[in-house]
């Protein structure tokens, strides 16, 4: 059976996202009257850490054979934060409707949504937009409201807005697996980092 590109990578994971937030891709400079001037190399992308708990030899092979699927940073995974599956407000396990982009103000960070029922968005959620553009609802929702990243170009009205665990297309950061295990138990954890793939 081939391996799935994008891979769902934490669907079992046996563990937590310890960080997953905005990686802003800005460079600093400071002149030498002492302003620093800040450069936007672009919108920023999503980062993000993950951490497995203690597991037993056969466990932890399994799992070091999964990430070695991945090919360093070759193919893709799906990347969500295990903390903001659901909306906050709509904690369980129950389905939760999809709904669809209403607006996009020019500033193109202002949004409202339809179709999500009494779904409340609250700031802190996370929200994804149309196959893969993940983005972070930034205040409270009441009709339009606020959300980081801006809207990537090329969205427009009317694309899917999934609210049950938001996912965007991400790759290990080479070099950020750790697998190793205790020499006298053989038991280890498993910890990775990846960054969002556009």
């Amino acid at each position: 059976m081939a391996i799935a590109d994008p891979f769902d990578l934490l669907a079992d994971f046996p563990g937590w996202s310890t960080e997953f937030d905005l990686v802003h891709r800005q460079e600093t400079s400071r002149q030498a009257n002492g302003v620093t001037r800040l450069k936007d190399l672009g919108s920023p992308i999503w980062g993000g850490a993950w951490q497995s708990r203690i597991m037993r030899a056969n466990e932890l092979d399994r799992w070091r054979a999964r990430l070695n699927a991945l090919e360093g940073g070759a193919r893709r995974f799906l990347g969500y934060s295990s903390s903001r599956c659901r909306p906050i407000t709509h904690p369980g396990s129950g389905t939760l409707p999809t709904g669809s982009l209403g607006t996009i103000a020019a500033n193109r960070k202002t949004i409202s949504v339809s179709g999500l029922g009494s779904v409340a968005l609250k700031a802190g959620d996370l929200i994804q937009i149309g196959a893969t553009d993940l983005h972070r609802v930034v205040e409270d929702a009441a009709g339009s409201f606020e959300v980081r990243p801006h809207i990537w170009p090329g969205v427009s009205a009317g694309a899917a807005v999934r609210i049950m665990k938001p996912a965007c297309l991400m790759t290990i950061v080479p070099g950020s697996i750790s697998a190793s295990a205790d020499p006298s138990t053989g038991r280890g954890a498993i910890s990775f980092q990846g960054l969002e793939a556009r």
